[in-house]
């Protein structure tokens, strides 16, 4: 009998440590400590034209995607190296947290809270929050215009999704989704009246549906993306602010936006100072 007990308890035992080193698949090395084994995952988004979106056929394309490869050169990893890893905006902190991602580039404000779970590095890329309707809509031409209920998406666990209800929850419904992408949709089928979010993501879905919808107004807010990395990882996060500032002085930041936003009328603005905090 007693064998029998201590039997089922060394199983128990065994199948608990294989349960625990299966959870979330994440590791404890640094992004430079895998950088140093060639290789490296890296989160974006996947479904932000101009940004972060995978391809039909596999390949990842968009400004953040070109950040990554960069860097990831930059601490000696080829871009066939990347393993790219997709990043909803209410996931990022814990992808990060649990080692699935070495860091992630995907449209990612820094905030104070945000900084409370994890470190970033840059900025890379400052923008701001505006408005994508459909082309046909005259009633909502900016911020101002947020009156009368009108249905606004946005995605949970955003910035632009706190911002709203943080100024504007008593004049709009918000309504959030898992991604922007959705809300597109939605915007499209006429079940939102608007989408927001940070106006560089606004473009690129823009000249995604020519004549279908446009952006309005002026930016009503200050967003600065970051490379998140785990918190206290200094000597990764130096070494990527390293990257960002080369890519910035080299040219190949002002080309990579070129080439992801040529023919959309989107007016590059002036690099970012990197944030050595």
């Amino acid at each position: 009998m007693r064998f029998n007990k201590a039997l089922r308890v060394a199983v128990g035992a065994v199948a608990l440590a294989v349960v625990a080193s299966g959870c979330g698949g994440g590791s404890d090395k640094t992004a430079s400590e895998h950088a140093a084994d060639g290789k490296l995952t890296v989160g974006i988004k996947f479904d932000q034209p101009g940004l972060g979106l995978r391809n039909k056929d596999g390949s990842y394309s968009g400004f953040d995607v070109d950040v990554a490869k960069y860097v990831g050169e930059k601490l000696g990893v080829k871009p066939d190296a990347i393993v790219f890893k997709e990043s909803p905006s209410g996931q990022r902190e814990t992808l990060i947290q649990n080692g699935q991602v070495d860091f992630i580039v995907a449209t990612y404000s820094i905030t104070d809270k945000r900084k409370e779970k994890v470190d970033f590095a840059g900025p890379y890329f400052q923008t701001g929050q505006s408005l994508l309707v459909r082309s046909d809509n005259a009633d909502i031409t900016g911020v101002e215009s947020l009156t009368g209920n009108k249905k606004l998406c946005s995605v949970k666990g955003s910035t632009p999704a706190q911002n709203v209800k943080d100024k504007y929850a008593k004049e709009v419904q918000l309504q959030e989704y898992d991604t922007y992408s959705l809300c597109v949709e939605a915007l499209k089928s006429g079940s939102v009246d608007a989408v927001t979010t940070d106006d560089i993501i606004l473009r690129g879905y823009a000249a995604q549906s020519p004549g279908a919808l446009k952006v309005v107004g002026a930016p009503f807010s200050t967003e600065k993306y970051g490379i998140g990395v785990k918190k206290g990882d200094s000597e990764s996060r130096g070494k990527i602010n390293d990257a960002i500032e080369a890519m910035i002085t080299s040219g190949a930041w002002k080309a990579a936006l070129e080439k992801n936003f040529a023919g959309t009328g989107f007016a590059i603005p002036a690099p970012p100072t990197v944030d050595r905090y």
